[in-house]
Parts: structure tokens; C-alpha cells; sequence
């Protein structure tokens, strides 16, 4: 369309998924949806031009005297489907064919990785200061809120930088680069520590951002190699106070949520961070007391 939106509209993954499953049964209004939604004219109209933009919608004259119409297409019925299903990989590949900022982004991001926003913002304006699309931090927090959620990129949520996370095993050399990323916290911690302690939710962020690994391939790996170096390597507890736990950013997750016919999804922010669970523990802090390690990767036969 010749009078487009240049930028990103702030719009939520939740609402996309809420006004593509209302306009399903039956075409709908912009104020039929406003009450079926329970939001204000400017936000429903918000999230309507973004979701024609991305083909979840289609807008039709009406002849009742109420303005447009908005139905569900065909790829907002594969973009519903995926949500049903939980596919996230697939709702992220359906929203990164439709929406030319989110392709955008994550194309940067694989090119930039890791990179804070400012870095991945300034790249993006100079790549497409040609074109009809235009980017700001809203978009960056926008399309980047989008890509966490659905597990396309992780963001260390120590240092605020973006990468793809496309590993779900780590490579054999977990140990070295685990020491490495150990032994730099450990200089920014300071050297007046009795032991070598440092929290469990930093390694992972730190580690995760280098291996290009998904969270829970990381704690997979660090309790397959802490059992395997008994004496070497000491998971510890810690109280609820700890700061092992905080983070200046949070974790971002979504998950489907089925109320009374309605398909949606709850969406949560986490500055708590979780440590690694043995035998129903939760353990926020690692030891190393011997760098002599032995790995060996488990494979499931």
C-alpha cells in the first residue's frame, strides 16, 4: 500500500494472536472487535493494520454503514494453527516471511551476533535508508520481543545483547569455553572471594550467548559434566535473598492459554532467574574447585 506505515506497529504477540482468532468464525468490525477484545478504538486499530499488514487479516468494504470488515486468511489460519500447536519455530517463520522489519532484524542480528540494540538499530537504518521500511528503538523492542518469545534469538540478560540461538546440543569443548566465561565473572567479581563461586544465571547467560545455544541445552550440559567431575566441580544452593537470582532483564516466554473458546497466549517477563534443578533443587551457584575436567557428551541411544 502506497500510504504504509513505514515503521513497526507496538503491537504484541498476544494481541496478533487474539484478533486473528476473533476475525476466524466470522468477519468482524473494528468496534465489534474493540469490545470482543476489550481495548480502545486507537489500540484496536493499532493491531488491525498491523495484522493486514502481515496477511493475518483482510480488510473488505462493508455496506452496513460501519466502515471496514476484517476476516482471517489463509496464512492467519496457518499463523493459528502453529500458535494451537505450540510451534513457535513456525509461528517465527510465518511472521518473518510477512513482516519485512522482523526479517530485517533477525537477518542483523545472525550478521551482528552478539550486539546490543543501539548496534543492530544503527545497521539496519544504514542498510535500509533506501527503502520504503524504517526502524527506531520501539521497533527494535517491538520485532525483538517478538523473536524472544518465540525462541528465534536470546538476549544475555546480564548484558543486553542479541543472538541467535539456533544450537541445541553444545560442542565438545564445552569445558574450556565454560572455564573462560567462569574466569572472566570471576575477574568482575572481584578477588576477595573465599571460594571460587560464581552464580549459575550468569554462566548460562554469558555461555549461551557464546556457544549460540538454547538455555536449556546449557543446563543439560553443565549437569552432564558436573556429575561427570565429582570433587572437580560443586553446584551450591543459596537464599531466597541471593542476587545469583537477579538480572538486569528478563526472560522472556510465551505459552498457549485457552480460555472459554478464545485462543490467546500469556506472555511473562522474569527478572528472577532460575539455577539449574537436580533431584527437584534448585542450585544458583558453581564451583570449581579442580580445572582438570573430563566430557563426554550423553547421546540418547
Amino acid at each position: 500500500m502506497s500510504n504504509e506505515r513505514p515503521t513497526v506497529r507496538p503491537v504484541t504477540l498476544a494481541r496478533l494472536v487474539e484478533l486473528t482468532n476473533a476475525c476466524g468464525a466470522r468477519v468482524q468490525t473494528t468496534e465489534e472487535l474493540e469490545t470482543a477484545l476489550d481495548i480502545g478504538h486507537r489500540r484496536a486499530r493499532e493491531t488491525i493494520l498491523e495484522a493486514v499488514r502481515l496477511d493475518l487479516l483482510s480488510e473488505e468494504e462493508t455496506t452496513r454503514d460501519k466502515g471496514s470488515e476484517y476476516q482471517t486468511t489463509t496464512v492467519g489460519e496457518h499463523f493459528l494453527d502453529a500458535v494451537r500447536d505450540e510451534s513457535w519455530g513456525k509461528v517465527s517463520d510465518i511472521l518473518e516471511s510477512r513482516s519485512p522489519h522482523y526479517g530485517a532484524f533477525l537477518k542483523t542480528v545472525e550478521e551482528l551476533e552478539p550486539a546490543e540494540p543501539t548496534a543492530i538499530l544503527e545497521k539496519l537504518e544504514t542498510d535500509h535508508e533506501l527503502s520504503p521500511y524504517a526502524f527506531n528503538k520501539t521497533s527494535i523492542d517491538v520485532i525483538g520481543d517478538w523473536g524472544e518469545r518465540l525462541g528465534a534469538i536470546q538476549r544475555n540478560a546480564f548484558t543486553g545483547s542479541y543472538y541467535r540461538a539456533t544450537e541445541t546440543e553444545v560442542p565438545l569443548n564445552f569445558p574450556y569455553v565454560l572455564l573462560s566465561v567462569f574466569d572472566d565473572l570471576e575477574e568482575t567479581a572481584g578477588v576477595n572471594l573465599s571460594q571460587r563461586y560464581i552464580s549459575v544465571p550468569e554462566v548460562r547467560e554469558h555461555a549461551c550467548e557464546r556457544f549460540g545455544c538454547t538455555r536449556s541445552a546449557f543446563d543439560e550440559a553443565l549437569l552432564s559434566l558436573v556429575n561427570q567431575n565429582v570433587g572437580k566441580l560443586e553446584l551450591s544452593g543459596a537464599p531466597m535473598d541471593t542476587g545469583a537470582k537477579d538480572a538486569r532483564l528478563g526472560i522472556k516466554q510465551i505459552t498457549l492459554a485457552n480460555s472459554q473458546g478464545l485462543v490467546s497466549t500469556d506472555q511473562s517477563t522474569d527478572r528472577v532467574m532460575s539455577g539449574v534443578e537436580q533431584y527437584g533443587k534448585q542450585y544458583y551457584y558453581l564451583a570449581v574447585h579442580d580445572d582438570d575436567l573430563i566430557y563426554t557428551q550423553e547421546t540418547n541411544a
